[in-house]
């Protein structure tokens, strides 16, 4: 009697400790305050990260024109960026998976640092186009995600993934500003070494604040499959309930807006008339909208509202934003045009990368926040010779009417279609 008595204590111990450990999340095993701690730490390489990104963007058509870089080859630069940056997005995500978010963001922000030092000694243009090449392991926002992911429950992971938000607008604002200043000021290879100090603080910040585990060993099994980089992966993953269908929606509600903003360059000179400083303030304005909506709007309505509710809340508020933006025709009607559709991007980012890492197991959440950060670069990718077409043959409000016929198609999608939305487990 007296050992039964103790093997049904033991076995109640052990049941109340895994639901105990279900409620808590994946880091269930690390105190409150030590993951709070955690999480701040991943805003801040984040927000660094993005602000030393966006100083070299702010600088690089200069430097490419100083060095006697046509605006054909400069397309070409920026498409060898995006393409590494589409396959090296799911390879950082399983290098996660595989060896912790810790290491992720060690060899991120290890990668920003060769950058910026190749960009620092780019006195020709085939060094420039060698620059290019430690983008493919620079992915400081899913390796901030990943961390979150880790450190957050299931319920606390959309609030918390949207005020990465702040972040971006933290890194628009100031990085847009100081590349402009420093190049100006003191030379067009200034931003480059503040981004190289810059990005070796934040390697030394990610060693020394992030834990080598932000989750239990357990949820690091072995695979068969270890290689980095493997199709059979990704289709296992798009195997699970629902993901294939949110991800359809992710990639696809943002790709007309998404080939508007890489044309936003020329339409702002051609459609808007609008001069350089203009454009920055411009830039700054979608800055403080994205701190301001993902700040304080997204997380309050995460915690009130189904994901599947703000899915199609955000897809049928594209639809509106793209009525509007076929009917735009001064830079003020696209000014107050911005405020939906920053609110339905972040929305749309923030909600579907939450559904997606719930949807696949714990040791698979990296992989996925890789496949997801791929979605940008792919735009990237194709997005040049797709929306220069439609603006030289239809005009802007070609890219508004694209916007409102695809997002209204999805809408009635997610209105007809059962989306299993089943939280993994294991």
């Amino acid at each position: 009697v007296s050992t039964m008595n103790a093997k049904t204590s033991s076995e109640g111990k052990e049941e109340a400790s895994g639901t105990r450990n279900e409620i808590l999340g994946e880091s269930g095993y690390l105190g409150e305050a030590k993951r709070g701690q955690v999480i701040r730490v991943a805003y801040v390489i984040a927000a660094l990260d993005l602000t030393f990104l966006f100083m070299q963007m702010a600088v690089m058509p200069y430097l490419a024109k100083s060095l006697g870089l046509d605006s054909v080859g400069f397309g070409y630069l920026q498409t060898i960026f995006g393409v590494l940056q589409l396959v090296g997005g799911y390879i950082f995500g399983r290098f996660a998976d595989q060896f912790g978010a810790r290491a992720a963001l060690i060899l991120s922000c290890a990668s920003g640092s060769v950058f910026f030092l190749l960009m620092s000694l780019s006195t020709s243009i085939p060094l420039l186009f060698l620059s290019r090449l430690p983008g493919v392991f620079m992915h400081g926002i899913p390796g901030a995600q990943k961390v979150i992911t880790d450190m957050t429950t299931p319920s606390q992971r959309a609030g918390a993934l949207g005020k990465l938000g702040l972040c971006f607008g933290v890194g628009i604002i100031a990085g847009s500003a100081l590349g402009g200043v420093l190049s100006t000021k003191l030379g067009i290879y200034v931003p480059t070494y503040v981004g190289l100090v810059g990005s070796l603080i934040n390697t030394l910040i990610a060693m020394v604040w992030i834990p080598s585990q932000t989750k239990p060993k357990s949820d690091h099994p072995v695979t068969e499959n270890s290689t980095l980089f493997s199709i059979r992966e990704i289709l296992r993953l798009m195997k699970f309930p629902g993901v294939m269908e949110v991800f359809i929606v992710k990639v696809f509600a943002g790709l007309p807006i998404g080939l508007f903003m890489i044309m936003f360059s020329i339409i702002s000179m051609d459609f808007f008339g609008l001069e350089a400083v203009e454009s920055g303030y411009l830039m700054s304005y979608f800055g403080v909208l994205q701190m301001v909506v993902q700040g304080l709007i997204v997380g309050k309505l995460a915690s009130h509202c189904t994901e599947m509710t703000l899915l199609r809340l955000s897809v049928l508020v594209f639809a509106g934003v793209g009525l509007g933006m076929a009917l735009m025709r001064t830079v003020w009607h696209y000014c107050i045009i911005a405020v939906p559709l920053v609110f339905a991007f972040s929305m749309l980012a923030t909600i579907t990368d939450s559904i997606l890492t719930k949807a696949v197991p714990s040791s698979d959440t990296g992989a996925m926040l890789g496949i997801c950060s791929s979605v940008q670069p792919l735009t990237r990718t194709v997005g040049p010779t797709i929306g220069g077409v439609l603006y030289k043959q239809f005009g802007v409000s070609s890219f508004g009417y694209l916007q409102l016929m695809v997002n209204l198609g999805l809408f009635v999608y997610l209105l007809k279609s059962k989306i299993p939305l089943g939280e993994m487990k294991s």
